[in-house]
């Protein structure tokens, strides 16, 4: 799997340099979720620019991505996919459950976001 990967201290950035994430390349990219994961990152967001096909293990993947910074209370984004790729996404119905954003600024905003309101809502646990 091509990819490259940016690290700071609310996100990764995970750029895919693959025109398909089908059954070669999916295995990888959800192994390497479960590595960030188990890093302690809890916000990933995926830019999908290069992507032109997913396939269902493709769209599998994104869902463990998603699963595993759910269960973290990150944020998982989907950034600049094709126009493909969100039709594919929209007939899995898979469009309400994914957080899918036009620019990876949008999405490290809304990780951002994310993270200011998960602060206030654990600071008014405490009080």
């Amino acid at each position: 799997m091509k990819y490259t990967i940016e690290k700071t201290e609310k996100y990764s950035l995970i750029q895919l340099h693959e025109e398909k994430l089908n059954s070669l390349i999916a295995p990888d990219l959800k192994s390497e979720f479960v590595k960030l994961n188990a890093e302690g990152i809890r916000n990933i967001i995926v830019d999908m620019s290069e992507v032109k096909y997913v396939d269902s293990s493709g769209l599998s993947s994104i869902l463990v991505g998603n699963r595993l910074c759910e269960n973290d209370e990150g944020l998982f984004v989907l950034a600049k996919s094709t126009e493909h790729v969100l039709k594919l996404v929209a007939i899995s119905h898979l469009d309400s459950i994914l957080n899918i954003l036009p620019t990876v600024e949008e999405s490290i905003d809304a990780v951002f976001m994310n993270e200011v309101e998960k602060n206030l809502r654990s600071g008014d646990k405490d009080e």
